[in-house]
Parts: C-alpha cells; structure tokens; sequence
C-alpha cells in the first residue's frame, strides 16, 4: 500500500497538483457530506446504527447528488 501510495503522490506532483492540498481537499468534501448525512438522517428521526448498508450508500449519493447541484 505504502509503495501505491508514493507512486500516486508523484504522479500528481508530475500533474502539477500538490498531493498533500489535494488529499486535504478530499478529506474537507468527505467530511462536509458525511456531516450533511448525518443531519439529513438525524432530522429524519433514524439512526444510523439502525440502518443498513444499502440505506446507507442511498442517503450517501442522495447528499453526494445535493452537493454537486450547489
């Protein structure tokens, strides 16, 4: 994994994109559509410990559909 993960951060520094901005990014947009998920099923009155792995990639891509529509 360790050797995957080197090759990848070179190949964004031969794209001119800085890995570590980048994966901050990444992290930054997880975080905020993970949060938006668990309010949307909070304000639904479900737990998320209740729901199944199908419900839960559902309200997943219904956030990830939300958030490219802003």
């Amino acid at each position: 994994m360790g050797d995957l993960l080197f090759a990848i951060a070179n190949l964004a520094r031969k794209l001119q994109i800085e890995p570590e901005t980048a994966l901050r990014k990444a992290n930054d947009k997880f975080t905020r559509r993970f949060t938006q998920m668990e309010l949307t099923i909070a304000a639904s009155e479900r737990l998320m410990q209740k729901m199944t792995l199908a419900e839960l990639e559902a309200e997943w891509q219904h956030v990830k559909s939300r958030q490219h529509a802003d």
